[in-house]
């Protein structure tokens, strides 16, 4: 079984603090496992009775009864029966949860929501209440108000490729040719063919994935445009686009008619499942964000690679997207970076122009540059790749993540060299 060290160690920490612990993810990153299995075993030998811990799966047809918030507040409350003894609530897959009117007063608008069931379940004196969701919404601005600002978050994402290189047998080569191609969604560790890994990534999608959007959102008869969007953004990992330049694409190469509003709302049912980050574009000199166009990545490389039938395995594009991925799961905060300049057209006429920074990351008030290169070999290829770097007016950290492996180096500029594998592997290189 995986550790998942870093997640563990957040609940451990959460423990008996008075809030609700909100496990988010996307289903099948090991959120069950994670709480059900790595936690209770820590609860247990802590020396919690396995009777104290109360559990619930509510995606499985047995439990259906309890997607009734009502029914869900009785059974948790029928098994909590010795009030000097305290109880670990887990509760999985919370959005299941339905919305229902309040049968015990008139007004047809009165609904009772999950919210109702666990901030009840929360004035237990001797209750620590865990909940998952593979809904964004679940934390929205809204819900957590709802909650009265008890409730603690721990996003899960599928492995990091340090954590996928704990259980790999072979170099950091391999592990990240590996890792590039299938990902990190923990259950395809258990395949050993190309096959099984393909079968297993493209049924997620098509059982799993555009299944939930399909019915959590109530869309009918618009699966062809989901599957489509979600192909063209995973030929685009890397690549500015916006809603109105996706539904051109629908028009020109599929002949089909979609709004860029309906784009646009789509790939925010996109995000709220976590399955793919949208990341904005920060002008450095300006200290301004511009809303479009924006890119957006993946949430694992695997899942985007089984959507265009591995046949697309572009290198460069895989790498900036896993950089993204796990600068994210360390709790950082990653734009898009653009850095404006003056220069002179061949006719001598004054032009701007604009270099990309592919991460602007920020902790608190430090910040860090970051360019992922597939190569600096060539002389031209290294001015290139940091050409932008040099024209950013402060001091702050400067990297160039490569895919060839190399010494960690400095170069007159104060920018940094690293390799990809070396950069993954090393959580505290940012700190």
């Amino acid at each position: 079984m995986l550790p998942r060290r870093q997640y563990l160690e957040k609940l451990i920490r959460k423990k008996d603090n008075g809030r609700v612990k909100v496990i988010t993810g996307l289903r099948r990153s090991g959120k069950s496992v994670l709480l059900f299995q790595l936690y209770r075993e820590y609860l247990v030998n802590q020396g919690v009775p396995q009777e104290q811990i109360i559990g619930l799966a509510l995606d499985i047809l047995v439990n259906v009864k309890y997607r009734n918030p009502i029914e869900l507040d009785k059974h948790i409350r029928e098994q909590i029966t010795d009030i000097s003894k305290r109880y670990y609530v887990f509760i999985d897959e919370i959005q299941f949860v339905s919305e229902i009117q309040n049968p015990y007063v008139d007004d047809p608008e009165a609904r009772i929501t999950f919210i109702d069931a666990v901030l009840g379940l929360m004035q237990l004196p001797n209750a620590d209440i865990y909940v998952t969701g593979s809904n964004s919404k679940m934390l929205s601005s809204d819900i957590l108000t709802q909650f009265r600002d008890r409730a603690d978050e721990i996003r899960v994402h599928p492995l990091s490729f340090a954590e996928f290189y704990e259980t790999y047998e072979g170099d950091k080569r391999g592990a990240w040719q590996d890792y590039y191609t299938y990902g990190g969604m923990p259950f395809t560790l258990s395949f050993n063919s190309h096959e099984e890994k393909s079968r297993y990534l493209r049924d997620l999608f098509e059982r799993t994935y555009i299944k939930d959007i399909l019915e959590r959102h109530k869309i009918k008869n618009e699966t062809e445009v989901l599957e489509i969007l979600f192909n063209v953004l995973a030929s685009g990992i890397g690549s500015l686009t916006n809603p109105t330049r996706i539904a051109n694409t629908f028009d020109s190469e599929r002949q089909i008619r979609v709004s860029p509003d309906t784009i646009e709302t789509y790939l925010g049912y996109f995000a709220d499942a976590f399955l793919i980050r949208k990341a904005v574009r920060y002008d450095v000199k300006g200290r301004k964000y511009i809303k479009t166009p924006a890119k957006y990545y993946y949430a694992d490389p695997g899942l985007r690679n089984a959507r265009l039938g591995f046949r697309q395995l572009e290198e460069t594009h895989l790498m900036e997207n896993i950089l993204y991925n796990d600068l994210v799961r360390r709790d950082l905060d990653v734009d898009i970076g653009i850095v404006e300049y003056n220069m002179k057209d061949s006719a001598g006429k004054k032009v701007r122009k604009q270099l990309e920074v592919d991460f602007v990351v920020n902790r608190g008030s430090e910040r860090c540059y970051i360019q992922s290169a597939l190569n600096i070999s060539e002389p031209e290829k290294k001015e290139q790749e940091i050409a932008s770097l040099l024209r950013i007016p402060d001091s702050f950290r400067k990297i160039v993540v490569v895919k060839d492996y190399l010494k960690p180096w400095t170069d007159e500029h104060g920018i940094q060299y690293i390799g990809i594998e070396q950069f993954l592997l090393s959580e505290d290189l940012l700190r």
